[in-house]
C-alpha cells in the first residue's frame, strides 16, 4: 500500500502555514523519517496521510482511497498513528480495554480481539498490566500502551510521533526489537523524530523539512554529511557521525556496529594491534 502526497498545501485556523505546495510518494514497504525543527510540517504530514486533517490544497491517497473520501475513523484500516503524547489518546479505564478499542470497532470476533490484545501487550511487555488504569502507569508504560492500541489494529501503515522521547536504555531497546519485528513482517513505518541518532539506525530514507516545505529527501548518510542541510533545518548529525568526522574518516558511519568495523577495518590498515 503506497502514500502519494499531491501538491499539499495546508494553513492552520490562527494563519499559520504549515505545509506549501508538498509532494511526497511512499513506496508500499517503506521505512520513512520525517525530520526538522518544531514548526517544520512533519506532524501535519502524518494527520493529513491519517485523515485527522484534510488538506486544503492538492490530494493525499492512501493506497487506492482518497482521504478527503473517507473518515479518520475508515483510514484507520490503513493508517495507525501514535501520537507524541500518549496521555492525548489514551481514554479507557483498563490497559486491556484501550488495546482491544480499535479491533472491536473493526467488528472482529471476541477471539480474534482477544488475540490481538494479548499479541500485542506481549510484544511490549504490558500482559502484567491489562488491568491497570492506564493513567496509573509510568509515561513510558503510558507510550508503549498507546503503542500497543495501535500495533493491536494490524493497519499496513504505523505513523510514529517522537517514539523515543522520554525514553530510557532499555525501553529504547524494547522499541528496537518492536520495529526490527515489523520490519520482518513487511509493515511500513513512518516516524516522525528529533533523535537523530534513532533515525539513523532505524531508517533508510530521510524527509528533511524547513517551513512547510522539503529541503532534501535522501539515504541517511546523505543527510547527515551535508552540514549546510543540517544547518539550514536547525538538525546536528548524529553522535556516530560526528565522532568520525572529529577522527577525520572519510566514511560516516550510522550504527554502533558499522563504526566498530569501519574502526577495525582502519586498524589493520594503519597496522595497529
Amino acid at each position: 500500500m503506497s502514500v502519494a502526497i499531491e501538491s499539499v498545501s495546508f494553513t492552520y485556523p490562527g494563519g499559520a502555514q504549515a505545509l506549501r505546495q508538498v509532494s511526497l510518494d511512499i513506496p508500499d514497504g517503506s521505512w520513512l523519517a520525517l525530520v526538522g525543527e518544531n514548526g517544520a510540517g512533519k506532524t501535519t504530514i502524518a494527520k493529513l496521510i491519517c485523515g485527522l486533517l484534510r488538506p486544503q490544497q492538492g490530494r493525499v491517497r492512501v493506497g487506492d482511497w482518497d482521504t478527503q473520501e473517507h473518515s479518520a475513523a475508515r483510514l484507520a484500516r490503513r493508517v495507525s498513528y501514535v501520537f507524541q503524547n500518549p496521555d492525548d489518546q489514551l481514554f479507557e479505564r483498563t490497559v486491556q480495554r484501550e488495546v482491544a478499542f480499535g479491533p472491536r470497532n473493526l467488528g472482529l470476533s471476541t477471539d480474534e480481539i482477544e488475540a490481538r490484545v494479548e499479541g500485542s501487550l506481549a510484544e511490549l511487555q504490558l500482559g502484567g498490566l491489562r488491568e491497570s488504569h492506564p493513567y496509573e502507569l509510568s509515561p513510558t508504560q503510558r507510550k508503549f500502551v498507546a503503542l500497543a492500541a495501535a500495533e493491536a489494529m494490524r493497519a499496513p501503515l504505523l505513523i510514529l510521533d517522537e517514539p523515543t522521547t522520554g525514553l530510557d536504555g532499555p525501553a529504547v531497546e524494547l522499541l528496537r526489537q518492536f520495529l526490527a519485528r515489523k520490519r520482518q513482517q513487511g509493515r511500513m513505518v513512518i516516524a516522525i523524530s528529533h533523535d537523530m541518532d534513532f533515525v539513523a539506525e532505524q531508517f533508510a530514507r530521510v524527509v528533511v523539512m524547513a517551513q512547510g516545505q522539503i529541503l532534501a529527501d535522501a539515504q541517511p548518510a546523505q543527510v547527515f554529511d551535508a552540514p549546510d542541510l543540517l544547518a539550514a533545518s536547525h538538525l546536528d548529525a548524529p553522535q556516530l557521525v560526528r565522532l568520525a568526522q572529529r577522527l577525520g574518516w572519510p566514511t560516516r558511519p550510522l550504527t554502533v556496529e558499522a563504526f566498530v568495523e569501519t574502526l577495525a577495518a582502519r586498524r589493520v590498515q594503519e597496522g595497529s594491534p
